[in-house]
Order: C-alpha cells, then structure tokens, then sequence
C-alpha cells in the first residue's frame, strides 16, 4: 500500500470523525478532556465557546483537504517520499488548525475587550 495516500487518508477520515461529534456534540463546559484545548481557550467561557466552534470548522477542512489529497500519492513511486509527504500534511494540518484557531481567538478577545 503507498504510505502517502495511507496517512492522508486515515487521519483525514478521523479528523472528519471528531469534526462531526465536536459539531453534534459540542463539549460544553471548559475541561481538560474532550475539545479544543489551550490557556488561552481556557481562560474563559466565551473564549472556550468560540474557539470550539472555529476549531471544529477549521477541523473540517482539513479533514477534506487530507481526504482529497490522499490521492496524489498514486503519483510518487518513492516510498520514503510517500511517508515524508504524509507526515509533513498531518503536521501542517494540525499546526495549521492550532495557529488559525489561536489567531482568531486574539482577535475574538480584542473585539470582546473593546466593548
């Protein structure tokens, strides 16, 4: 089996997976297990509450774009690349999860200390 289109795709389909339940299921209450998960998440219920619904957005597309992208891996012969190409996807897609969240979330308490 081609490692690239592996990786993508899995974590793509689990990325979808808690994507859906974080929408379906929206943890409700700040916590230490279940959600988006940061000091600066935590800090307060308002923030919490944004920053899981833009999480779960941003999960989302992610999670369509590692599906989508499983595919190119049908045009790499190289093992080691396949595995480079998917490792480095999985962590750019969490990273970029993680920094778009944390951007909006400055933005969300700077509009919120503004009023």
């Amino acid at each position: 089996m081609l490692p690239f289109f592996e990786i993508s795709l899995v974590v793509g389909i689990c990325f979808l997976i808690a994507a859906l339940i974080s929408y379906l299921f929206p943890p409700k209450k700040i916590n230490d297990l279940y959600g988006y998960r940061t000091a600066k998440s935590k800090k307060n219920i308002e923030n919490w509450n944004f920053s899981q619904k833009y999480s779960t957005i941003k999960m989302l597309e992610v999670s369509i774009m590692l599906i989508l992208l499983s595919f190119l891996g049908y045009f790499f012969k190289s093992e080691i690349i396949h595995l480079l190409l998917g490792l480095t996807l999985v962590f750019g897609a969490v990273g970029y999860i993680f920094i778009t969240t944390e951007k909006a979330l400055s933005k969300f308490e700077q509009t919120k200390s503004c009023q």
